[in-house]
């Protein structure tokens, strides 16, 4: 069975409805699920809360923001959350922007130094007390070569969002046969092509901005008039496809075919308050969900 994922804000609903909908993904077959770090829910307490309370999924960091903690501390949060899951635990470590980092009073340094002084220093921790029979893989979020090659060098694996099948391709390159891949993809059920990319374009809106995604797109083969107006329909179609249950199925395993060990979703909801200041939607699109659960 393909491993197929979901990455979701966890933010828009409470604790209990929280765990329910950890356990109903659990029962639909889904490999993953990838918690994000911005300014809500403290995300390495929500993994430890979601792993104690489901049996098979993996529940990950999506991604911690490495200016949030220091690396004694993400090592001792891999070796425990893995320790008490039985492994069911991904490390997932980002740069983040500087939108995301300046307010919370640091300094943006220059991406693939920081990441590499990072994850050096993650992996030179000994952790006091018990250790996971299964250590946390370490995987890294990056489009750029610089960070890319990080990620080759240190981590177990690359995290790679918003990017098409292609760049898939490159990373799995760069990577060699064994590392893991994680590609996460935006979605839009529905058939009508204006109306799909209306919602793509309004949830898109926060990485319509960033300097990053433009360098990865740009590299990708877009230009600069992509970026403009919310996305050309090219970008669009590319970094959020849409469409019915086969078509949506056809994309998801052209980045199984490009390279990715692993896909994971990340569903538009059309009914979503999207913002260009939220990096993400809060509505668990789950007639998504269960048309693309794995099979």
């Amino acid at each position: 069975m393909s491993r197929i994922g979901l990455l979701q804000f966890t933010d828009g609903v409470d604790g209990a409805t929280l765990t329910q909908h950890a356990q109903r993904l659990e029962q639909l077959g889904y490999d993953t699920l990838w918690i994000p770090e911005v300014f809500g829910r403290e995300p390495a307490a929500t993994c430890g809360w979601l792993l104690a309370h489901t049996e098979k999924l993996r529940v990950c960091s999506g991604i911690f923001n490495v200016y949030a903690r220091d690396a004694h501390a993400a090592a001792q949060i891999g070796n425990t959350l893995s320790e008490f899951s039985g492994g069911r635990f991904t490390l997932g470590l980002g740069v983040s922007h500087p939108v995301l980092v300046e307010p919370r009073g640091h300094v943006f340094e220059p991406p693939a130094r920081k990441m590499r002084q990072y994850v050096s220093a993650v992996r030179a921790v000994q952790v006091d007390g018990c250790q996971a029979p299964v250590p946390a893989p370490i995987v890294l979020a990056g489009h750029g070569p610089k960070l890319m090659q990080v990620a080759a060098d240190l981590a177990d694996g690359l995290f790679l969002y918003l990017q098409p099948a292609q760049q898939i391709a490159h990373a799995r390159k760069l990577l060699g046969p064994d590392k893991e891949i994680h590609a996460v993809v935006r979605t839009v059920r529905s058939t009508n092509a204006t109306e799909a990319r209306r919602v793509a374009r309004s949830a898109l809106g926060f990485y319509m901005q960033l300097p990053a995604y433009h360098r990865a797109w740009t590299a990708a083969g877009f230009n600069a008039q992509d970026f403009e107006n919310g996305g050309s329909d090219r970008l669009i179609d590319t970094v959020a496809p849409w469409g019915d249950e086969t078509q949506l199925r056809a994309v998801l395993q052209s980045y199984f075919e490009a390279g990715a060990s692993h896909v994971s979703l990340y569903p538009i909801h059309p009914d979503d308050d999207y913002q260009p200041g939220k990096a993400g939607g809060l509505l668990w699109d789950w007639p998504t969900l269960e048309m693309l659960a794995p099979r």
